[in-house]
């Protein structure tokens, strides 16, 4: 085992002393020698303001931005898609596009192409308690990252802008699902080296073939070996959405056809995520019209106040029993 460090008594200089009130502190290892002169270590004196300004989670990351329920979806639900971003400010010089990708090759936070186009990357671990600060920084850097190069991941501050001052918030958001990942290098062998090669030969055989209905919103069918899914972000509060689904479960008015069955739900950066069991031979086209119609039942249930029932409390038991937290 490494040997401890000792630590230094604190005699002299008092905090703020050696360093004035308001010069800020560095951030120094977490075991280290407080810089501000204190004797104590860092994640005992300034490091823990730190560490909670950067770990404080933000719930709902992306509330407020047009599409949230889609961007919680591209985070967490779909393999392969892209969306075109909007800034507020218009694009800068030398920038011809910034696209949000739901991954890329080497798990790069980012990368700039080499004509100056941006591609963010959505499905990355992230340094704070925030998504959207931390994807707004990388943004950042990206626009002003020479072309050709791919955007490392930093910590973020925990005073930066947000996604929501960034982009425009009257733009749509639009995802185009793909079914592989070749949008990473098309029609151009930039940074395809062996490890992007074979990252994207790795991601490909990993994806699973997902598609955006189209009648309703952020709802997602995927294909897996055993049955199918359709798997739905909903904008409502989640207790109004757990109520609304009891409801039209004893009422047995959650079905969307033969052989389907709604099993639970996701949560996910503050929103629930509905998911039904659908048979192997029922394809996304299969899904759009009993989609539909489930939402028009929804919509009634969601203006219903009347206090749940006794089965419709049992069932709202169950509903919350088989959720799965995402996030």
């Amino acid at each position: 085992m490494a040997k401890k460090r000792p630590q230094t008594k604190a005699s002299k200089p008092q905090p703020n002393q050696a360093r004035g009130a308001h010069e800020p502190v560095p951030v120094v290892g977490a075991r280290e020698p407080c810089p501000c002169g204190s004797g104590r270590r860092y994640k005992a004196c300034h490091g823990r303001a730190a560490a909670h300004s950067v770990t404080e989670l933000v719930q709902r990351p992306f509330e407020g931005l047009a599409g949230e329920c889609d961007w919680v979806a591209l985070r967490e639900l779909v393999p392969a898609a892209t969306v075109p971003l909007t800034l507020r400010d218009g694009l800068p010089d030398g920038v011809p596009s910034v696209t949000l990708a739901t991954v890329l090759p080497m798990a790069w936070p980012a990368l700039r192409r080499d004509d100056g186009s941006v591609l963010l990357g959505l499905q990355n671990d992230t340094s704070s308690g925030d998504l959207s600060r931390d994807l707004a920084d990388t943004l950042r850097r990206a626009l002003t990252t020479e072309p050709g190069n791919p955007v490392s991941g930093e910590r973020t501050g925990s005073d930066g802008p947000r996604l929501q001052d960034l982009l425009d918030p009257d733009a749509a958001f639009e995802p185009e699902v793909h079914s592989g990942f070749e949008f990473w290098v098309p029609e151009t062998a930039e940074n395809s080296t062996p490890e992007v090669a074979a990252s994207l030969e790795r991601a490909n055989s990993a994806a699973i073939p997902t598609v955006k209905l189209s009648g309703v919103d952020s709802a997602y069918w995927c294909e897996t070996p055993e049955k199918n899914h359709l798997r739905w972000v909903m904008p409502h509060a989640e207790e109004k959405l757990l109520d609304a689904l009891a409801r039209l479960h004893v009422a047995g008015a959650t079905s969307l056809g033969d052989g389907t069955r709604l099993v639970g739900s996701f949560r996910a950066h503050g929103l629930v995520v509905p998911v039904w069991d659908l048979p192997s031979a029922m394809g996304a086209e299969e899904c759009e019209k009993p989609a539909a119609e489930f939402a028009e039942r929804l919509a009634k249930a969601l203006a219903t106040d009347v206090p749940l029932s006794a089965d419709e409390r049992r069932a709202r038991g169950g509903l919350t029993n088989r959720q799965v937290t995402l996030s």
